[in-house]
């Protein structure tokens, strides 16, 4: 009887899995007819190149994803406000199209962005920031305060409230994650894990051409507040700052969110029950709280 059932449940799996692997070919070919339809400019910057979305016009809103993203993470975060400003949004280092300038580092981060600025001689922006991009655009902010005018943060990463006593050296996905076809294998658990809907796993893939970028935040971007602790001076920023936290997010710990946000002068702390990581369902409170933050 055991035998009949190992080999059952070895037929299922083996089902399963052959009816994924074609399943993810089809995702994949789809994914890159989506990003292809992004039709992604590229600068070619000191170091190498960035690939970027510039759309729309007005004030500008330089849009900084998060890990497992890309320019086309990039834009869609920024998309509710593609009508009534102008739209930036570039690829982080390794990610879709992007080389690495220096060690990759956040002031690197920072510099390169400074750079993409410069190219259509774009004085000033709002940086939008989402998730594993708040690193950046802290530094953004602190590095070039002349050329920020606001931060707006998407569930993003917040500031200690004080220095770390321990933190975790390497804070990301092990590399072996980032796989197309493993990746595909475990979609149906994202929701329950992530609490991300399984829709999403498609949106990140094809993940070959982020790998570089998940492993360089995992291990920098995602700990370089902690290891240097010392040079996140939050308190001296000069530009306001808008932070959207929802309270049932399962990627960012809503108390430290709030802690590190108190550090921040002139903040407003949006708040959400639900919505996830992703901020889901409240598309009109998050334009109507950014309208009000340009406006100053």
């Amino acid at each position: 009887m055991g035998c009949k059932i190992f080999i059952f449940v070895y037929l299922i799996i083996s089902a399963y899995l052959f009816i994924q692997f074609f399943r993810y070919r089809r995702a994949v070919t789809d994914s890159k007819e989506r990003l292809r339809k992004y039709n992604a400019n590229t600068a070619w910057l000191s170091y190498g190149k960035m690939a970027y979305i510039d759309r729309g016009n007005g004030e500008t809103v330089l849009s900084v994803h998060g890990i497992f993203g890309g320019y086309d993470q990039a834009y869609e975060s920024a998309e509710l406000f593609k009508d009534e400003y102008r739209i930036i949004a570039p690829s982080r280092f390794g990610y879709l199209g992007s080389d690495v300038y220096g060690d990759g580092s956040p002031e690197y981060q920072a510099k390169a962005y400074i750079e993409l600025l410069d190219m259509p001689g774009i004085d000033s922006a709002f940086v939008l920031a989402a998730s594993a991009g708040g690193t950046a655009a802290f530094r953004l902010a602190l590095d070039y305060p002349e050329r920020i005018k606001g931060l707006i943060f998407y569930s993003a990463a917040m500031p200690y409230k004080t220095k770390p006593v321990k933190y975790a050296e390497y804070a990301g996905p092990p590399a072996f994650v980032c796989n197309d076809y493993l990746m595909f294998v475990f979609k149906p658990l994202f929701k329950l894990l992530l609490g991300m809907d399984n829709k999403t796993v498609n949106e990140m893939l094809p993940l070959r051409e982020r790998k570089e970028g998940v492993i360089l935040d995992s291990k920098l971007t995602n700990v370089d507040m902690a290891r240097n602790f010392g040079k996140y001076c939050v308190e001296d920023l000069k530009v306001p700052s808008l932070v959207f936290q929802p309270e049932d997010d399962r990627l960012s710990d809503y108390d430290k969110a709030v802690a590190g946000a108190s550090r921040l002068p002139e903040c407003t702390f949006v708040s959400f029950k639900n919505g996830g990581h992703l901020l889901e369902g409240h598309d009109n409170e998050i334009r109507e709280a950014v309208c009000e933050l340009c406006k100053k």
